[in-house]
């Protein structure tokens, strides 16, 4: 009971400061996908945001191919679309895109500590508010929903772990997973339909009136094969793609598809080396170097013994 009441007192603080804050921005909450899920990536390897998100879009992540111990660095994830866009809102509203990002990281890897963060990085990051997806999981990341005209790029700062004192830690090469999304999702974690979807025609018939209400919804009435009557009303927003006098049938889309945004997902792999390594791998080029000079060194003086033998 008690967890429950944080829960609501959470979501009705986050909500009321995104609607000071921002009222166009819709409402996409990672608390979704926290509280339903204890991993965000399943078996098969999909990010569990596309549940929801149903439309497929493409995403860029740009991170370093190796990183040396207990090192800041960033991981960018590009979440792509076009400036003109918007999305209906849940009000029937056209507004902005959204969007959302996860990073899935190595076990050790997490957030970089604010005191560890360089100027740049803070003043590229400044009103981007990145949190672990759980106090257990602090290797993976969430962030949104933001707006998307001014966070096509999402940049994370990442602290490497050393294997040193990070036991779970070790040398080698890792996946990183990332998921980003913009827009609004077609279905509710209860499973239910958001108006971000196409409307479907609930009967088959001959549409003889189609009549727009004063809260902007449209009564759409059909004359059924049997002579009876049906009607079906269209919420606001949405524009119709049929006319008086049409013959439509079940199930046919009446509506045009409002989505103009979508989920996508990447992968890219991190080298975390070994400070040891590099030196002993520097110090061996250094030795062949040497030795490829003293090679020549010698042969040159083995060249002129031969030769003054000769004018001997």
């Amino acid at each position: 009971m008690i967890k429950t009441l944080q829960i609501f007192i959470y979501l009705s603080i986050t909500i009321l400061c995104m609607n000071i804050t921002n009222p166009t921005v819709v409402k996409a909450f990672p608390l979704y996908a926290q509280q339903g899920y204890d991993d965000p990536r399943e078996a098969t390897g999909r990010i569990v945001c596309a549940n929801c998100h149903l439309a497929q879009k493409n995403i860029e992540i740009e991170a370093p191919q190796a990183i040396l111990p207990n090192t800041v660095f960033e991981t960018i994830v590009k979440i792509p679309y076009d400036n003109g866009s918007t999305q209906i809102l849940s009000n029937g509203k056209s507004g902005p895109l959204n969007m959302g990002a996860v990073l899935i990281l190595p076990d050790g890897f997490k957030l970089a500590p604010k005191n560890l963060i360089s100027q740049e990085i803070k003043e590229k990051t400044k009103g981007v508010y990145i949190q672990p997806y759980s106090t257990s999981q602090q290797n993976i990341l969430v962030v949104g929903p933001i707006p998307g005209n001014k966070n096509k790029e999402i940049i994370f700062p990442i602290l490497s772990p050393d294997p040193n004192t990070n036991k779970n830690a070790h040398f080698l090469k890792y996946p990183i997973y990332a998921g980003g999304n913009r827009g609004r999702g077609q279905i509710y974690p209860a499973g239910d339909k958001s108006n971000n979807n196409p409307i479907l025609a609930l009967n088959s018939g001959k549409v003889t009136k189609i009549e727009k209400l004063d809260d902007g919804v449209h009564k759409i009435d059909i004359r059924q094969s049997n002579g009876e009557f049906a009607n079906q009303n269209i919420p606001n927003g949405l524009q119709l793609n049929i006319n008086e006098g049409d013959n439509i049938i079940q199930n046919q889309p009446i509506t045009n598809d409002p989505n103009s945004g979508g989920f996508g997902q990447n992968e890219t792999e991190i080298v975390l080396q070994s400070p040891t390594r590099i030196k002993s791998m520097i110090a061996f080029f250094f030795s062949v170097t040497l030795a490829q000079i003293f090679f020549v060194l010698k042969k040159k003086q083995w060249e002129k013994v031969q030769a003054s033998e000769m004018n001997f």
